[in-house]
């Protein structure tokens, strides 16, 4: 899968982090880390704070619900783009687990101030372009691009 936004984009700088599903104790590293690298990358703020938004979203979707996942950051000379695949239990209505304030979380993740069902929301929210696919016992694979239209380089 090419991430490029357009046929002149070109791929300046690739990421890829494991998440360990259920360990709450980790969960935010990773996405720290991006907000990081997209710092030193010197993108615009916004474009930051959305893939931050983004990224923690999933990652805290991967902590709560999957055995493991794998974020990749790949940005290019037009965007950021976020992908997530995990290894989790599936999504079997994709439709309904996209409206806000659905959730499927446990008493357990709620109690630890997860599982507002507003990941998924926010994901797609705060993406220029957002895909989702899911199968059932197999996992889920989220595609998330923010645009550098705003990026200090450009």
């Amino acid at each position: 899968m090419n991430p490029a936004v357009n046929e002149s984009d070109s791929i300046l700088n690739q990421y890829s982090f494991e998440v360990e599903g259920g360990n709450f104790n980790a969960a935010g590293t990773v996405s720290t880390r991006i907000k990081s690298l997209l710092k030193q990358n010197g993108l615009s703020d916004d474009v930051v704070r959305k893939s931050a938004i983004v990224s923690y979203e999933a990652e805290i979707n991967i902590v709560s619900y999957a055995r493991k996942g794998t974020i990749n950051l790949i940005v290019t000379s037009h965007a950021v783009v976020i992908e997530v695949v995990d290894e989790g239990p599936g999504i079997p209505n994709i439709e309904l687990a996209m409206e806000q304030g659905y959730s499927t979380a446990n008493q357990q993740i709620r109690e630890m101030g997860f599982g507002a069902g507003m990941g998924l929301h926010n994901i797609k929210s705060y993406s220029d372009k957002f895909d989702i696919s899911s199968e059932v016992d197999k996992g889920t694979f989220l595609k998330m691009i923010i645009a550098r239209n705003n990026s200090k380089k450009d």
